[in-house]
């Protein structure tokens, strides 16, 4: 018998209202707000998932 590696990938998103002068600022917001664990996903932010074999 051969072992084979697979691989699962989830995705989750999450929409945030972020207030900024511009879309740079909103982005490094946001940027800022996950890395500090402002921004959490969870299982209710669960869009979709898929599996495959590495290669």
């Amino acid at each position: 018998m051969r072992v084979y590696e697979i691989v699962f990938t989830e995705t989750l998103s999450k929409v945030v209202k972020i207030e900024a002068r511009n879309r740079e600022e909103a982005l490094q917001v946001a940027h800022d707000m996950y890395m500090s664990e402002e921004i959490i996903l969870d299982a209710n932010d669960f869009q979709e998932y898929s599996y495959g074999l590495l290669k």
